[in-house]
Formats: structure tokens, sequence, C-alpha cells
């Protein structure tokens, strides 16, 4: 099969296309034909060296895909739902740039209706993060209002969107003034240009000076401080990322006063019935808003698979607005 591969760690060059065998699934695993595969930052901190795969999973980068069914036990597919041919989504921890894929099935959801591949593609990784981090971990509740660090990324535009069909309001911050504007034709109630405005100020003023309940974090750093005067009394702050570093100084006076709760996770090492609990609740939940157009997919470039490092690059460069896609049959 095709396959995208790492030629050592670094930039977006190190990204190779070679021929790789097909994997088999295992026990618990299906075998996904795959058209369409999802981009996301924690490929590229794989291909940087700083993320490695946990034990057991595939070497190749790429954490969702999209395509058909054609392999896997009949009796644990039909078990689950699924057969031979059925089309699919599913988050992995690893293997996704390639023509095949073994997922678990617990990881696998049915691509909604009305979707493409392309489209189905682009849900899986943000989607499963923002479910678990925002509405399990930070408790977002309907009324509450939800703070998110980086409205136009892909994990960002999945947050706006949940946010709202779950009746929360929603602030967030980006860096550009074209990025503010797509963010509110999504729905986001506030969108704070953080390069032009201080975004403790905005949210305070956005929420009469309560702050925000929760607080969806991919910077850290010196962020979790500011964060701190701007999250409401009992509020949560939940780290998914440290684009901004991995240190900073807080005042745990003001925790401890407050009642503030700072978290955070990481998805990928997670075990598979973890991952599987996320899958039944979104299947639940958040798919019928998806097939009844509530919720949609924003994909801003589609790239053939071949051209992986170019959509790496594009990544890096922060220039995008929603979900970056391969395709494997360009």
């Amino acid at each position: 099969m095709r396959a995208i591969t790492l030629n050592g760690f670094g930039g977006p060059e190190v990204l190779v296309e070679a021929s790789r065998p097909e994997p088999l699934p295992a026990a618990g695993e299906l075998l996904v034909a795959v058209t369409a595969s999802g981009i996301n930052r924690p490929d590229v901190l794989q291909r940087k060296g700083a993320y490695a795969p946990p034990p057991g999973a595939s070497d190749l980068p790429g954490l969702e895909i999209a395509g058909t069914v054609v392999g896997g036990d009949p009796a644990e597919l039909a078990a689950a739902g699924f057969a031979l041919g059925d089309r699919v989504c599913a988050l992995v921890a690893g293997g996704g740039y390639a023509q095949r894929c073994a997922a678990p099935i617990a990881q696998c959801l049915p691509t909604p209706a009305g979707l493409t591949d392309l489209e189905a593609a682009s849900l899986p990784e943000t989607f499963f993060t923002v479910w678990s981090n925002v509405f399990d971990r930070g408790g977002l509740k309907a009324g509450q209002t939800l703070l998110v660090q980086g409205g136009s990324s892909g994990i960002g535009v999945t947050a706006i969107q949940l946010g709202k069909a779950f009746g929360a309001k929603v602030i967030v911050t980006v860096g550009s003034e074209d990025k503010r504007a797509a963010c509110l034709a999504l729905g986001a109630d506030v969108a704070i240009n953080y390069k032009t405005q201080d975004f403790v100020a905005e949210v305070k003023a956005a929420t009469g000076g309560r702050g925000a309940d929760v607080v969806l974090d991919m910077v850290a750093g010196d962020y979790l401080a500011r964060e701190m005067q701007c999250t409401a009394d009992d509020g949560r702050i939940v780290v998914i990322a440290v684009q901004g570093g991995v240190k900073c100084e807080v005042n745990a006076g003001e925790v401890l006063r407050r009642r503030l709760t700072i978290t955070g996770s990481t998805l990928r090492p997670r075990p598979v019935a973890f991952k599987g609990a996320i899958a039944a609740a979104l299947r639940q939940q958040v798919w019928p808003l998806i097939e009844a157009g509530r919720i949609k997919p924003v994909i801003h470039s589609v790239l053939p698979a071949a051209r992986a490092a170019e959509a790496h690059a594009l990544m890096e460069s922060g220039q995008h607005i929603g979900k970056i896609v391969l395709d494997w049959t360009a």
C-alpha cells in the first residue's frame, strides 16, 4: 500500500511517500480502505520527534481516517453494528497516513449521512478531543460560557459548534480579522483578536465581569495565569496543548479562594475503552446534529496524499481556518 512515512525527524520535507505492507486487523479491530486522512497538530509534533506513538501503535503519522470497511471479524463487526462495505470514520493512535489502516472497532463511527469521506475524515480527532475535554472533563452546561483559545483551529471550529449546539455562550480568541469573522459566522458570540485586544478585559466585559465557566486552553505558558483572571468562580481551565510553553507561575491563593480547577489531558495514549465511551456519546448525541446539518465540517484545504509535506507546512503557517485533509484518491 501507499503510505506517508517519516524519513527522520524535522521539517515537512521528512514526510515522504513509500510502500508499506498492509496492516492486519487484530482482535477488536477492523481494516479500513482509507480514502481521506485528517491532519492534526499532534502529527506535526510527531514529525518533529516530540510526540512518539504509544506502545504498539503504528509508526506512521495520522490520527483520523475515513473510508470503507474491508476487513475484520464478521461477528465483532456485527456486534458493533458494522459490516464489510460500510463507510466509517475512525480515531486511531497512528497509521492514518496510508491507504489501509487498522482501527479499533470501538473508536469507529459511521460516516454521517450526507457527508463525503473527505468531510468525515475531518471529524474524529477534534470531536473526540472537544467532547472529552469541554463536556466530560470541563463539565460545560447549557447557559454557561466557554472560552476557546484558538477559535479558528480544527479544535476551535469544533468547540464553537458543539458549545452553541448544547446551549453555551462561546467566546474565542483569534489572530486576525479574517479569522474573527469566520468564527462569528460559525456561531461564536464573541471573537477577540488577541493581537489588538486584551482577551482578559474582553472576556470580563462580555460576561458582565463574571468570567468564563470553562476555558479550553491550547496555549498554556503565561496564558494560564491570565486565563485565571477571566475565569468565573468555580471555573474550569482545561489544557490540551502547550504551544506557549510548559511553564507558568500561578497564584495558588486565587485557586483556593475562587475554587478554580486547572486540569488537562492527552487523548492519544488513553485506552480503547476510554475512547470507545467517547465514540458512543458522540454517536448518540452529536452525530444526529451533524446529519441534521446543525453542525458542519469546516475544511480549509484538501490536498492529495502525496503532498502531505505541503499540508504540514500549511498547518504550521497558522493561516488555515478549520481542518486540512489528505485525499488518497487524488
